[in-house]
């Protein structure tokens, strides 16, 4: 299968296109639990109108969260792949029991699993979450965006105070139960201090990736 570049774009008027669950991305199947988030980042695509990745539409109403066995049978609908990722246009962890359930049943096929998150999980639950990923997780991929507390507060505008140092801590109690962790942040974004951050990951002993920034002008938005 030749390789896609996904690029989210808005609905077209009047459409109303089933809910997708799991879609492509390259040589991934992505997993799409939910739509609600912890943050609101100013850069997210979905707060400019942009809902559709590649082909898959993933605007997602509370009420159309597809039920575990759904994600599974779609997830491996799509075929083999190089990995799954929880990761649409919302927090996978916001179906905390949802995700390990689904995890569980695709990581009996013997690809890997990673999860993208905003890594507030432990501050949501109320509870240190990080161990009940060992075993089922391989990567968890956690949005840093920000080399300091002011700046990811502006950026990602986190809806519970102390965000900033729980997303913290949660990369670093991932580490001893996830083979994998990297943080991220956007290089382009205005503010953003990506030899900063990186200097965080190090200090964390964990992996660091910049995310290129394509576009926020509510035309398109590329993902990667």
């Amino acid at each position: 299968m030749p390789i896609k570049t996904a690029v989210a774009r808005k609905d077209s008027a009047g459409c109303s296109p089933p809910v997708v669950a799991a879609y492509r991305l390259r040589d991934a199947v992505y997993l799409n639990l939910s739509n609600r988030c912890t943050l609101r980042c100013r850069f997210c695509p979905k707060f400019h109108g942009l809902w559709t990745v590649g082909e898959a539409r993933l605007r997602l109403r509370t009420v159309d969260e597809p039920p575990v066995a759904t994600v599974i049978e779609a997830a491996r609908a799509e075929g083999p792949c190089s990995e799954y990722v929880f990761c649409g246009l919302g927090e996978p962890t916001t179906r905390w029991s949802a995700l390990l359930a689904v995890a569980a049943a695709l990581r009996a096929e013997g690809r890997p699993i990673r999860l993208n998150t905003d890594g507030l999980a432990s501050l949501v639950q109320g509870r240190d979450v990080a161990p009940e990923l060992a075993g089922v997780i391989d990567h968890v991929s956690i949005s840093l965006n920000a080399a300091d507390e002011r700046t990811y507060e502006h950026l990602c505008r986190p809806s519970r105070p102390g965000s900033y140092a729980a997303m913290l801590a949660f990369a670093a109690r991932c580490r001893a139960f996830v083979p994998r962790v990297t943080l991220t942040a956007i290089a382009g974004l205005e503010g953003v201090d990506i030899d900063g951050c990186a200097r965080i990951a190090r200090e964390l002993s964990v992996a660091f990736r910049a995310r290129p920034l394509e576009s926020t002008d509510g035309r398109s938005f590329r993902v990667r």
